[in-house]
Order: C-alpha cells, then sequence, then structure tokens
C-alpha cells in the first residue's frame, strides 16, 4: 500500500462527512468530538442504553472507549454494539487499560467475543491483554517490556497479524512505532511526535478518527491506516510549530490544528510507512 493509497483515506472522509457515535471516556471526550470536527466528520456521544439504539441507527459507525467504565456505560456499550452489529455499521474498539483491572480485561474480551469488531485501537499492552487475558500495564501506558522497536519489530508484526487472524479484524498497535496489521499483511508507521504522549486523549482521538476513516473506507486495512499515519503526521507538524513558551497545551491545540488542515497531498509527502514483510 503506497502513500498516494493510504492519502486517498483522509479525502474519502472529507468528501463523506461520517456521521460517528462514540461511547468514549469523559476524561477526552471533548478532544474525541473536536478532532472529529476537524477531519469533517460528525460525532455524537452517547452511553445510555435506553439511548445509544436510536442514536446508532442514525449514524454510520461505532466507537467504544472502556476508559472509564461503569455498569451504566457497559450496558450501553452492548446495547450500541448489537445495534451496530444489526445495521452493518464497522465497530472500532479502544480497549484503554485492558491488562490494568479485571473489569477493563473482561469487558474488552467481551466486546471483541460477542460483535463483529472492525478494528482494534490500542498500545502493544492493551492488546497483549486482549490476546492473553492477563498481563501487567501501568495505566494506560505501554509497558516498557512491551514496547515496539526495531530490535522487536519482526516479532511484533508477526504478533499483530496472529491477533488479527484469530479475532478475524484489524488491529492498530499504537506506539513509538505503529504496527497496523490483518491476517495477511502488516505495515510499520513512524510519523508521531513524543510529544503526544504527554497529553491525555490522543489515543482516544485516534481511536475515534479511526470510526470515521473505518465509515468513510471499505477496506479496513486501509482505514486504520490511514487514520494511524494521520495521527503521526499530525504530531509532526504539531512539534514543529512548537516556539519557547510553548507546553503541552499549546501542544494539544496545534495538534487539532493540524488534522483541520490534513490532506491528501500533506498525508502523500509525510507519511513513514512501510509494509513489514
Amino acid at each position: 500500500m503506497d502513500n498516494h493509497a493510504i492519502s486517498s483515506t483522509i479525502d474519502a472522509v472529507r468528501s463523506t462527512h461520517p456521521l460517528v457515535h462514540n461511547i468514549t471516556n469523559y476524561v477526552t471526550v471533548n478532544d474525541c468530538a473536536n478532532a472529529l470536527l476537524a477531519i469533517d466528520a460528525s460525532p455524537i456521544m452517547s452511553d445510555d442504553e435506553t439511548d445509544v439504539v436510536d442514536i446508532q441507527t442514525i449514524c454510520n459507525g461505532l466507537v467504544v472507549n472502556i476508559g472509564t467504565l461503569n455498569a451504566a456505560t457497559i450496558a450501553g456499550m452492548h446495547a450500541a454494539c448489537a445495534q451496530a452489529a444489526a445495521c452493518a455499521h464497522p465497530i472500532v474498539l479502544d480497549p484503554v487499560g485492558a491488562g490494568a483491572s479485571a473489569l477493563r480485561t473482561q469487558t474488552a474480551a467481551d466486546i471483541l467475543d460477542k460483535y463483529p469488531v472492525s478494528i482494534v485501537r490500542g498500545n502493544m499492552s492493551e492488546i497483549k491483554a486482549l490476546a492473553s487475558g492477563a498481563t501487567s500495564t501501568r495505566g494506560v501506558d505501554v509497558c516498557p517490556d512491551d514496547a515496539v522497536t526495531e530490535d522487536n519489530l519482526a516479532a511484533s508484526a508477526a504478533f499483530a497479524k496472529d491477533f488479527a487472524a484469530r479475532t478475524n479484524t484489524t488491529v492498530a498497535i499504537t506506539g513509538a512505532i505503529d504496527i497496523v496489521a490483518n491476517a495477511d499483511r502488516a505495515f510499520a508507521v513512524r510519523n508521531g511526535s513524543a510529544l503526544q504522549g504527554r497529553i491525555t486523549g490522543a489515543g482516544c482521538m485516534l481511536s475515534c478518527l479511526t470510526g470515521a476513516f473505518a465509515v468513510a473506507n471499505e477496506d479496513r486495512l486501509a482505514a486504520a491506516l490511514g487514520a494511524v499515519t494521520t495521527m503521526g503526521v499530525a504530531g509532526n507538524l504539531a512539534e514543529e510549530r512548537m516556539k519557547p513558551g510553548d507546553g503541552n497545551a499549546s501542544f494539544r491545540t496545534y495538534l487539532i490544528d493540524a488534522l483541520f488542515n490534513m490532506d491528501g497531498p500533506t498525508l502523500a509527502e509525510r507519511a513513514l510507512v512501510e509494509e513489514i514483510l
């Protein structure tokens, strides 16, 4: 998949204006909505069990983020996933903090087992927790032993492809080097800024973007790769705007600005993507 194919994915989002239903965590919900608006998608936030069926019916896709769970939101997630499945809408699962608690791990695993999830987006620790049911995580941060590096890139890609095959999904594993894979192919993305780890919500925003890309692009691998690359390039552009006196709050604003200004030619020029063979 070349840069031109990847760049076309953002153009598809901007031309179709997908309406995305998000059940996301209340720490980052505002940034998630603004990130979707920045790429010409439309967000709806709804998590109540009595509301989500109607909302999902009028939307084009669903993003489920388990970052701030409670019994009510879990019920809403299941109701929304069931309706998305009935409507044949793509479902994106973000297993935030899976492995950090039994509730998080079990909730994410239940959703993955019961519904036709299209794309799973998380860090390596979270994806390993889903794959094995038990791992050690540090909050929502990746464990040092789980970081994807040049030395373990091939093994990490093989793990991602195996996970995608066993769960019948596309998987986006994000970190210093991102891996996007389905059962047959895996790609490394080397875009992004370390400053994305200094704000809360960069991953949550990416998951919501992935929902919009999945609606606008039928090829799930291309959709996930386009979303991950778009966020990575936006991180690069945001860091380049940083000036003396700026901090993480400025970076957060610059990141959303970069998404707002992202287009196909910029993505094609700046994407650092290679297939892992």
